[in-house]
């Protein structure tokens, strides 16, 4: 299902975000998962990258963690880059041992409904199939320098 999220909505969600932790992130530049994250971290975000193969790692000064009970309380916000199979369970351990948490995002291809359906019963914003990456940049207004017709308009150049 590709549901419809207001840019309101989108804007709201990546405004109040503080820290990401980002599930599946991967060291390998090629990577979508990468880009994110190095994105995110430097538009000012935090980040706790996810990954048990790359423990002892860091990623721009992150130390990666092996799993979510290694994932500090403050996170607020879960990306997760994982097959949509594997999601339920990854979402019901984040509600359960992540207090702050306000938003679950599954990235374009992970949409999980079962999953999408818990964190919303347990008062979660929830957004499946779409990038925060990519949302960013386009209501930011970083993708309109590029010259795309993002579909905002601003007053700002």
């Amino acid at each position: 299902m590709n549901e419809i999220y207001s840019d309101k909505f989108l804007k709201s969600l990546l405004e109040r975000a503080k820290t990401f932790a980002i599930v599946g992130m991967s060291n390998k530049e090629v990577r979508a998962s990468y880009f994110v994250g190095r994105y995110l971290t430097l538009r000012g975000y935090g980040i706790v990258p996810v990954n048990p193969a790359y423990v002892g790692q860091e990623f721009m000064g992150a130390p990666y963690v092996a799993g979510l009970e290694d994932v500090p309380e403050h996170v607020d916000f879960l990306d997760l880059f994982r097959r949509p199979d594997d999601i339920p369970p990854i979402v019901e351990q984040a509600v359960e041992q992540l207090p702050n948490l306000q938003t679950v995002w599954m990235q374009i291809g992970s949409g999980n409904e079962e999953a999408a359906a818990f964190a919303r019963a347990k008062g979660l914003d929830v957004v499946m199939n779409r990038c925060p990456k990519i949302e960013h940049q386009r209501l930011f207004g970083e993708l309109r320098k590029g010259g795309f017709n993002t579909g905002v308009i601003s007053s700002r150049l």
